[in-house]
Order: C-alpha cells, then structure tokens, then sequence
C-alpha cells in the first residue's frame, strides 16, 4: 500500500477539525472545544494563505493524517516563507510511512507557491519525529551563525 496525501477541500472540514481534535487529545490538552477547532479550520479554509494536508495509508482510505502548513512573505528571504503546523497520523496509520508522505507533500506545496523556507518547530523529546525532520534536511542550525535557533513563544491569553 502507498499512503495518498491531497489539499483537503472545503467539504474536508470536519476530517480536518475530526485530527486536529485527535491530536490535541493525544497531547493530554481539552482545549479548544471541539467545536472551536472545526469553526477555526473552516475560517482557516477561506484563508488563501493557509492549506490543509490529509493523508491515508493508500489510496481511496479514510483520512488518518493531518498538516496545516501556513504562507506569509518574508522580506529577509525576498520570497515566502511556509509555516508546517500539526502534523498527525493516527496511531492505527503510524509505521505506515504516511508521516513521510504528508511531510514530502508538504515541501512540494511549499515549493509549488514558491516558498524560499519552511520552518516547523517540534519538541526535541520526540526523537523518532527529530530524525524524521533531519532526513528532509531540517536543522535547529541551518542558519548563518552556526548556533542553534530556538523558538519561543509568549501567550496572550488564557487559552494555551
């Protein structure tokens, strides 16, 4: 079996939100509701600067992977710049090489709307998801001072 990965479609919403809400379950997290996270793909849907990724472990199957890659331009890059988001497979779909897909197709959207960078950030306590990265060439150094870059992040409000 080949996993198949595609830009999910309007009428995808709620296999979007249905992931999206696996993974924030899988990650202990009950926030957002359920019902926020489908309200947030459907807007996010309109929004050409955003795509959804869904992948199954061949071709016709049910959805069991999520991405959400987001675009904006870069003026240190001159070009845009694409923002991987929450990637998930489904534990039943893991070891399936989908992970492997959904990334792969990730780089070749980024590519297609002529993306100079794709950033992600990961836990580094996720081993097995680092060397996935790696593989494609992903680097916490890949940058011109030779130190690692880190990401940071300030929450504003309550939510998370």
């Amino acid at each position: 079996m080949t996993p198949h990965v595609w830009v999910a479609e309007p009428h995808e919403a709620s296999e979007v939100a249905r992931l999206l809400i696996a993974f924030r379950d899988h990650q202990g997290a009950t926030w957002p509701s359920d019902n926020a996270f489908l309200a947030g793909v459907e807007r996010l849907m309109d929004d050409p600067a955003t795509d959804f990724l869904l992948g199954a472990p061949s071709r016709g199957g049910p959805p069991a992977a999520v991405a959400q890659l987001r675009y904006r331009f870069g003026v240190w890059r001159a070009g845009f710049d694409c923002l991987l988001e929450d990637v998930f497979v489904e534990e039943p779909a893991r070891g399936s090489g989908l992970g492997r897909e959904m990334v792969a197709a990730a780089l070749d959207r980024a590519r297609g709307r002529a993306c100079r960078r794709v950033e992600l950030d990961i836990n580094e306590a996720n081993p097995a998801d680092v060397a996935l990265y790696e593989s494609f060439g992903f680097s916490a150094t890949a940058n011109a001072y030779g130190a690692r870059d880190l990401y940071m992040r300030l929450h504003l409000d309550e939510g998370g």
